[in-house]
């Protein structure tokens, strides 16, 4: 079972960090209930369950929040909870009657999640927005593009999820231990502007110490440096090559061919271009596999470039068993991994409301209740 069983979690339904959030809370062992919409409405892309790979290892209850019948069922699984996560613009969830003071009046013991863009305080605090906007704060964006082009967005890895998700699963976690000491539960801020900030601490390290420049594709991680890019094979797939240190750059060239005064000038910039280009040539004389068979598993820093579809079927993949079938599809397995507490194979994602009279019999409600609320058009 997973490190984090017997943590208990009430996940009121959101896009984006939020889900992916529980889902990382989930997957190592936490009991995660999420609260769905009667009518879900800009939750994403629609698409069946067994798709929705952030939704797996849930219990799903279905609450009309607008209801006060609604609420006063939320705050009751609040009172047996651990956390909460909320994803709602700033005073929301006060507006519903769902915010700190009245989940704190409840369970003193609850961390209170949230999960914003910009934050809850601030001049954009109450702006919509979206990953793309978060990181375009922070230098993120404007580090990452070709030299002489246009930022390019990275999917949306750097905000909604390494700046959103990952720094308020830490968040709620540093508070759950910081609770062992106070007896004292607290509101968790997570903001994306401060999550891909922090991201960008080394880079701004760099920066003040004049080893970073100000354009894109010009530094030794943005792809200005020939030995740490991306280069087309004959077979017009891609391979990764990253030999940064000199002796990892040595054997790559060993093994390829490279001029030795490459080895000898590795930083010189006045030989990058030509660098590149010959490096360009060298890549182009065989196929991503031909490339794969002699410098995979060396000290080259080499890697092929692999699609979607064909990331689970690498070895080293199924080595690991990184990817696992669940309902029938390949999704990551949980991460990270642990000796002991092992975690089990995920569960895909409810129905909406699929748990709706076990989850709130556990909260204390009997079946009358429960068929009473349902009646009213307050769970489904």
């Amino acid at each position: 079972m997973g490190p984090l069983q017997g943590l208990r979690v009430v996940e009121l339904a959101s896009i984006g960090p939020g889900p992916m959030c529980a889902m990382l809370l989930a997957d190592l062992g936490a009991d995660v209930v999420r609260v769905d919409r009667l009518e879900p409405s800009g939750l994403g892309v629609p698409m069946a369950p067994r798709f929705d790979v952030h939704g797996r290892n849930r219990r799903s209850v279905a609450i009309d929040l607008k209801a006060a019948a609604g609420r006063e069922a939320v705050l009751r699984l609040v009172e047996c909870a651990d956390v909460l996560i909320e994803g709602f613009r700033p005073g929301v969830a006060e507006r519903l009657g769902l915010g700190p003071a009245e989940c704190h009046a409840r369970n003193p013991r609850l961390v209170y999640g949230r999960m914003t863009g910009f934050g809850q305080t601030g001049p954009l605090a109450q702006a919509a927005g979206h990953d793309l906007n978060y990181i375009a704060l922070t230098g993120a964006l404007h580090a990452i593009g070709p030299a002489g082009g246009a930022p390019v967005p990275p999917l949306n890895l750097v905000g909604d999820y390494g700046g959103g998700a990952l720094y308020l699963a830490f968040g709620l976690l540093a508070a759950v231990y910081e609770r062992q000491s106070s007896g004292r539960g607290q509101v968790v801020d997570a903001a994306m502007v401060d999550g891909a900030a922090s991201l960008m601490s080394l880079f701004n390290g760099l920066r003040a110490a004049g080893a970073w420049g100000a354009q894109r594709g010009e530094n030794l991680l943005d792809g200005g440096a020939p030995f740490y890019g991306v280069y087309e094979t004959a077979d017009n797939r891609h391979v990764a090559l990253g030999p940064l240190e000199p002796k990892f750059f040595a054997d790559f060239a060993r093994r390829v061919g490279l001029p030795q005064r490459f080895v000898q000038g590795q930083h010189d910039r006045a030989l990058w271009p030509e660098m590149r280009a010959a490096i360009a040539a060298l890549v182009r004389t065989r196929t991503r596999d031909e490339w794969c068979a002699q410098l995979e598993g060396t000290d080259a820093c080499f890697a092929p470039v692999l699609s979607l579809d064909e990331a689970p079927a690498h070895p080293h993949a199924l080595a690991r068993a990184s990817y696992v079938r669940v309902d029938g599809m390949t999704q990551p397995a949980p991460a990270p991994r642990f000796d002991r507490s092992v975690p089990e194979t995920p569960r895909p994602a409810p129905e909406m409301g699929a748990h709706t009279a076990e989850v709130l019999a556990e909260a204390g409600f009997d079946a009358a209740q429960v068929q009473a609320l349902r009646a009213a058009g307050v769970i489904a």
